[in-house]
């Protein structure tokens, strides 16, 4: 199966697809940006699940890095995949840029766990967590690909798409600028 990687310009929480990813607090419980926008969006039924993971397995709240999934609630979506990623500290870039490639590999496979085909990914990070939006792209965009490669075969076997969902022509034209870099105009 070939699995195609785009980019749309848009509000993930009207992405029509199988599972939508969630750039989340580790508390699970809502915040702000895309994690904001997908709990007003989805409805009290994602938050419901989302306090059943913290009164379960998850509650000192999800990891940096880690990926779980709940309802869609209200979105027209089936499952929103919920991935913490890292706040940028240059200092630290090696190490929080492995977790940054992990919330991407982490949510493939939860998604590829529920049966998802398609995926829609925001640009993890590259908000309030002050990652340069370049680089989030470069990782966002060459983890995937890896994964869909094979270097992961039970995250990527099944996809049939997998969306980056950007907000703004700023966000889309770095996206579109590091697709060019690392797969060429065609990629």
């Amino acid at each position: 199966m070939v699995t195609r990687i785009t980019l749309v310009e848009g509000d993930i929480t009207e992405q029509q697809v199988d599972a939508v990813v969630n750039a989340a607090n580790s508390s699970l419980l809502g915040g702000g940006g895309v994690d904001g926008a997908i709990h007003r969006r989805g409805g009290p039924e994602i938050l419901a699940d989302c306090r059943r993971l913290r009164a379960s397995h998850w509650g000192k709240g999800l990891p940096t890095g880690r990926a779980v999934a709940t309802t869609a609630g209200r979105l027209p979506a089936r499952w929103v995949v919920h991935t913490v990623g890292p706040v940028f500290l240059e200092g630290e870039y090696e190490e929080r840029a492995g977790l940054l490639a992990s919330c991407y590999r982490e949510s493939l496979r939860t998604a590829a766990e529920l049966g998802a085909r398609t995926v829609a990914f925001p640009a993890v990070s590259a908000g309030i967590f002050g990652w340069p939006p370049a680089d989030a792209a470069r990782i966002a965009l060459s983890t995937v690909a890896e994964v869909l490669a094979g270097g992961d075969a039970r995250a990527g076997a099944e996809l049939a798409e997998v969306r980056f969902v950007l907000f703004g022509a700023e966000m889309y034209g770095v996206f579109e600028q590091a697709r060019a870099e690392l797969f060429g105009r065609d990629g």
